[in-house]
């Protein structure tokens, strides 16, 4: 047996049979080959040829209409196309190299190709062809990747790393529990997984590499710990465990109905994060009054192309659908940063910090204007708002309000409806942007803070680097500090302001949040439960004065053992 500590990403515990998924790339044995072999080769090449249709046609049959659907059918066309297929073979018949190195070879220089292109949509086109190029290798070589889209059992995911789209297209019904070398609690894999109500341990450094496909093991994400072949009497003490938790689960359930209101009368809203359509349930289900953060850029990172008006509009109109009536915020793509799409050219040394956001949206008017034409013709559906990311100051906000009032003249032109009361906010996540919060307030309908990016900016500390993970600090005095200024010039503003970042779904930072004055708490679905539990239980009073008693204190480490020690006694 082998324990492993990591960091507990998402609540839950799960035991079962490992799934081994790394990303390593498939390399061709570079061999020459004889002419005698050459008939050979080519018929391994078509045997990879129909076992790789074989096996997207087994995918595709389990999808219905959308984006990924179209992708997959697009990739067995790439795979059957003559042009690939006869340099490929040309390769084999003419340059003598066996079907491995020519699959290699030819798709490497067509990607060069296409990389050179000046073309968007043309260099789009090279992480379509990477996928085949490697789903063809791996059939050859024998060493196919697992497909996380469709599988057939129950499974805890053991992986190097995961990027986003990988977490938006996997098999979410057979997908007990993660455990990945990498990653922080603040990583957008860590966010997916809790919005996804998946049980998640991050940072275990060499857990791909310390087991077999197929191995049992054991994944505590209360926790972080995960357990590689464990012993029976592990085994049988985390069953008790799990049936423990099952029970705690179903108790916490029961205020899901209830208002989200303080003995004392103070009411919240409590809304969910959420990136897929399918989420909405779930929010539901948990008690959500509205939608606080839809993540747009999902569309984007889960395509290998740009997602249509239409095809964003009929998504924007299917989650204002599942909501009910009930108000849904939906922020404007947010690529970049660790959010990197193929083919947009955003990808950089520095991207937390680079051309991401509106940032991208500014300079790239042709796709931000198509994203916010479906935007307001769903919000003819629903009760739609619009938020905005990244912005730093008024310059910037009022740049993109300019865009978004032509947009509208064009709809109107087009007699095409929209809700003309639509209300638009800004997410406060960049310092400068909460130092004039002031004057931004006089601009929007409402803030949202996003500490996720907020905390890293204000301490200068790169979320996503595990070696400073310690130096991130929610309670830090200065991010604290700014949270408390931004709330408070919302309010002189006479807007409502909430908080859709990781520390709105704190247990810890609740009370003192609601002290602070917050009035929505927008968080993953599976946090709804807790969260509204705690402010239940306090008075509005009682938050005011931790909050009163948290700002005189000097750091961090301070804070952190005074909010322990309340939630220990209450």
């Amino acid at each position: 047996m082998r324990i492993l500590k990591g960091i507990a990403a998402a609540s839950g515990i799960a035991s079962g049979k490992a799934l081994l998924f790394l990303h390593t790339s498939f390399n061709a044995q570079k061999e020459k080959i004889k002419p005698s072999e050459i008939e050979k080769e080519l018929q391994k090449l078509d045997s990879a040829v129909t076992e790789a249709v074989k096996e997207l046609d087994g995918i595709t049959a389990t999808l219905s209409k959308g984006e990924q659907l179209d992708i997959l059918e697009t990739h067995k066309i790439m795979l059957q196309d003559p042009g690939y297929l006869g340099e490929i073979q040309d390769a084999i018949r003419i340059r003598n190299l066996n079907a491995a190195w020519a699959v290699e070879s030819v798709t490497a220089s067509l990607i060069a190709t296409l990389e050179a292109s000046d073309d968007a949509i043309i260099i789009e086109r090279v992480a379509d062809f990477s996928d085949i190029g490697q789903k063809l290798l791996g059939e050859l070589l024998g060493k196919k990747r697992p497909s996380l889209g469709s599988l057939t059992e129950d499974v805890i995911l053991v992986s190097d790393q995961l990027v986003p789209s990988e977490m938006l297209s996997m098999d979410k019904k057979h997908i007990k529990a993660i455990a990945l070398d990498t990653g922080g609690r603040t990583s957008h894999v860590a966010i997916f997984a809790r919005s996804f109500g998946i049980p998640t341990v991050l940072g275990l450094n060499s857990a791909s590499r310390k087991l077999k496909n197929g191995d049992h093991v054991i994944l505590d994400g209360n926790t972080g710990l995960f357990y590689i072949r464990p012993e029976w009497r592990t085994d049988d003490e985390y069953q008790k465990k799990m049936v423990d938790w099952d029970k705690y689960l179903t108790e916490l359930s029961s205020v899901a109905s209830l208002p989200s209101v303080s003995p004392d009368g103070r009411t919240y809203e409590m809304k969910a994060n959420i990136e897929t359509v399918d989420e909405a349930a779930l929010a539901i289900k948990n008690g959500a009054n509205g939608i606080g953060l839809f993540r747009s850029e999902s569309l984007y990172l889960g395509s290998k192309g740009l997602p249509s008006e239409e095809y964003q509009f009929q998504t924007y109109k299917e989650v204002l659908s599942a909501m009910g009536g009930r108000p849904v915020t939906i922020r404007t793509m947010d690529i970049g940063g660790d959010k990197a799409v193929s083919g947009m050219g955003v990808n950089e040394e520095n991207p937390i910090l680079g051309w991401r956001a509106v940032r991208f949206c500014l300079e790239r008017k042709d796709i931000f204007r198509v994203q916010l034409r479906a935007l307001l013709r769903a919000s003819a559906f629903g009760k739609l708002h619009i938020m905005f990311p990244m912005i730093s100051g008024i310059d910037e906000l009022e740049r993109v309000l300019l865009l978004f009032e032509q947009v509208k003249d064009e709809l109107r032109n087009s007699k095409i409806p929209f809700d003309e009361d639509l209300k638009v906010g800004t997410m406060i996540e960049v310092p400068s942007a909460a130092l004039c919060s002031d004057i931004l307030a006089k601009k929007v309908d409402f803030f949202s803070i996003g500490t996720n990016d907020l905390i890293q900016y204000t301490i200068a500390v790169d979320r996503g680097n595990e070696k400073i993970a310690y130096l991130y600090q929610p309670f830090h005095p200065g991010v604290l500090r700014l949270i408390k200024m931004v709330i408070d010039n919302a309010h002189e503003a006479g807007i409502p302001i909430g908080m859709c970042g990781e520390m709105a779904s704190d247990p810890m930072a609740t009370i003192l949040l609601a002290g602070l004055g917050l009035d929505e708490f927008s968080m993953s679905p599976s946090s709804l439960l807790e969260v509204r539990r705690l402010l239940r239980n306090h008075t509005y009073a009682e938050a005011k004065k931790i909050a009163e008693d948290v700002l005189k204190l000097s750091s961090s480490n301070v804070i952190t053992s005074y909010l322990k020690n309340f939630m220990n006694k209450s």
